[in-house]
């Protein structure tokens, strides 16, 4: 597991070519086996390879989204606010555990953040991804993960560049 986490990096540049529909059930199923406060599973998830519908979820927000465009894949993970009062936990551990089983598939991801977050100067881009979904109102949209194969390997990011100084043992001590 450490060495997809030292390998996964935010990828925005996408071969055109398709996910497959076994990496797609994979996925899916990852997203499934995510855990949940309590086990409410509150999220949804909305699984679109239409290159038209990944063209609308690229203009959800004025900056952040446009790679979404060149995806051949993107899941959007939604929640029904109703079911959980930590809906927002439960869709982030379900995103990163989707990010994580896409790196282990040879795939690069790349996380949108919708929730709070401007999709113009009049309308949120919740509000907006919620109309193009037509989700019901009780529903919040968390992010849209977008995802293919990367057009570039990156290299990981070095050990001795990890932020060694945002960890505490025994006590916070600051800096």
């Amino acid at each position: 597991m450490l060495d997809i986490l030292r390998q996964r990096r935010s990828v925005r540049f996408f071969k055109p070519s398709p996910v497959t529909s076994e990496q797609v059930e994979q996925l899916v199923e990852a997203l499934l086996r995510a855990p949940t406060s309590r086990g409410f599973r509150p999220w949804e998830f909305i699984v679109i390879d239409d290159p038209e519908m990944l063209e609308k979820l690229s203009m959800a927000k004025g900056q952040g989204s446009a790679f979404l465009a060149r995806a051949p894949l993107a899941i959007v993970i939604a929640a029904d606010t109703i079911k959980s009062d930590v809906w927002i936990e439960d869709c982030a551990i379900a995103a990163i555990v989707l990010q994580l089983m896409a790196e282990s598939l040879n795939l690069g991801s790349c996380w949108a953040q919708v929730r709070n977050r401007p999709h113009d100067a009049e309308r949120t881009a919740n509000a907006y991804l919620k109309e193009l979904l037509q989700l019901p109102d009780r529903f919040a949209v968390e992010c849209v993960i977008g995802i293919g194969h990367p057009v570039e390997a990156k290299i990981p990011h070095p050990a001795d560049r990890l932020p060694q100084n945002h960890v505490h043992f025994g006590a916070y001590k600051p800096s």
